[in-house]
């Protein structure tokens, strides 16, 4: 990831906000409530965090990221906008705990456009799900698979991305039925952009336990 962004972190946010789309409704979408705290998986440059921290103010807020390239360009940011409450940590997200900040689990998850340059996608959606408090919800947004526009759009907007390591994941709706149907949570899926996107939600019911996540294959 170092290699990958060491020079791109410089103009990531100047040309993703053309293409990254519905991490806008994402953060509307959030609302936690008094004293939630938000986690963000794989959170870059910081661009969401800054979004989240400024429409909810009082909420205690965390993110990390393999990357310690943009995590240096995460903290940068975060100090010019007068941050300091937001804390960034380096983590693995197929194997973070929340006790590497401090928490048993957290109110809201949320991973924007992560999930599609990860392999092994599924041991992070097991970990997120895993960090949720009851009563809590993890957002997901992410590519869909166009169904909504031409196959030609299709085709150069996969073979782009493939360039910069990103595949996005037609079993994703799949997998994360599986996973509620599992861990007895309650899942929302919506299409956006006809199908450019795909968003989900998880909640965890305030009677439902923690889902211990499957042991990671070798």
């Amino acid at each position: 990831m170092n290699r990958i962004y060491r020079h791109q972190r410089y103009i990531y946010d100047l040309t993703r906000k053309y293409y990254l789309l519905g991490r806008d409704q994402l953060i509307a979408s959030l609302k936690p409530a008094a004293g939630d705290a938000i986690l963000e998986i794989g959170c870059g440059t910081g661009r969401n965090l800054i979004a989240v921290a400024r429409r909810y103010p009082a909420t205690p807020l965390s993110g990390f990221d393999i990357s310690t390239a943009m995590l240096e360009t995460a903290r940068h940011a975060l100090d010019r906008n007068g941050l300091p409450r937001v804390t960034v940590a380096q983590a693995d997200a197929t194997r973070f705990s929340p006790e590497q900040f401090g928490r048993k689990g957290f109110e809201r998850i949320y991973i924007s456009y992560t999930l599609s340059m990860i392999p092994d996608w599924q041991a992070v959606l097991e970990r997120a799900a895993a960090a949720l408090e009851p009563g809590g919800r993890l957002l997901i947004v992410d590519f869909g698979q166009q169904e909504g526009l031409p196959r030609w759009f299709k085709r150069a907007l996969f073979a782009w991305l493939a360039r910069f390591h990103v595949h996005p994941i037609a079993a994703l709706p799949a997998a994360l039925a599986n996973l509620a149907s599992r861990g007895d949570l309650q899942l929302r899926t919506r299409d956006l952009y006809r199908g450019y996107a795909f968003y989900a939600e998880l909640e965890r019911p305030h009677s439902s336990a923690r889902l211990s996540p499957l042991p990671r294959s070798n």
